[in-house]
């Protein structure tokens, strides 16, 4: 089937982390200017588009006037070290890879995007450890980031110190992880507990959040048979 909407390449030689970086956007077939604008911002990006058929899922959740003047945003990495290196929260470039994210990506976006005079919503869509960076990122900069919606995020202690300092109550995030996740082999790690620690997230962010949504998802393993399965629905709701 043929996209409705509009995909292309930009590429930003980054300061931050001296490297050249491939960011992949996928814009909507029109824009309302009646509505905002808003730009959710991957993680993990070819698996998003790929495995998360987010390209397709755009064009349906337009047509149905699910979600308007949405574009989706896609950044990779090389290969898992690179992933480790730049999403886990002690990963060597992962200070930096924020700033990219914050002070390189949005603005380009900005300048790319129609002008919409009601404004953009951007949010941040990341599975497993890009979930992590997502939250992390989002956190750190509540003028920036306006929505969270994580899969299956690694939780560790650098995550916990962060949402014990939560202040942002306007943040809005959706968070879920699946029931079967509790030994999930990692790069760093081995296996990896990931069910205990993001009940203990959860509850913290109940707390200190007003627009939080926390899912728990029954027989639910971390791969990408079940974060797709969720997407259609969470899209609609945190991106509407």
């Amino acid at each position: 089937m043929a996209r409705k909407g509009n995909m292309y390449d930009k590429e930003i030689m980054s300061d931050f982390l001296n490297e050249k970086m491939l960011i992949k956007i996928y814009e909507p077939k029109e824009f309302n200017s009646l509505y905002e604008n808003t730009v959710c911002i991957m993680q993990d990006g070819d698996d998003y588009f790929q495995l998360g058929r987010i390209a397709t899922l755009s064009d349906k959740l337009h047509d149905n006037d699910e979600i308007t003047n949405t574009t989706f945003v896609g950044i990779h990495y090389i290969d898992r070290y690179d992933r480790l290196k730049k999403y886990h929260p002690d990963g060597e470039q992962f200070e930096a890879y924020k700033q990219f994210l914050t002070k390189e990506v949005v603005p380009l976006l900005d300048e790319k995007l129609p002008i919409n005079p009601l404004g953009t919503i951007r949010a941040l869509l990341g599975d497993s450890l890009a979930g992590t960076i997502a939250l992390m990122t989002a956190l750190e900069q509540p003028a920036t980031f306006h929505k969270v919606m994580m899969q299956s995020p690694l939780v560790t202690d650098t995550v916990f110190q962060m949402a014990k300092t939560v202040d942002n109550r306007r943040l809005e995030v959706y968070h879920s992880i699946g029931l079967n996740e509790l030994a999930v082999p990692t790069t760093k790690d081995g296996q990896v507990d990931f069910l205990t620690p993001n009940r203990e997230l959860a509850h913290i962010l109940q707390q200190s959040l007003s627009n939080y949504e926390y899912v728990e998802i029954e027989n639910g393993n971390h791969t990408w048979k079940y974060w797709q399965k969720e997407l259609p629905n969470v899209l609609a709701k945190m991106l509407s």
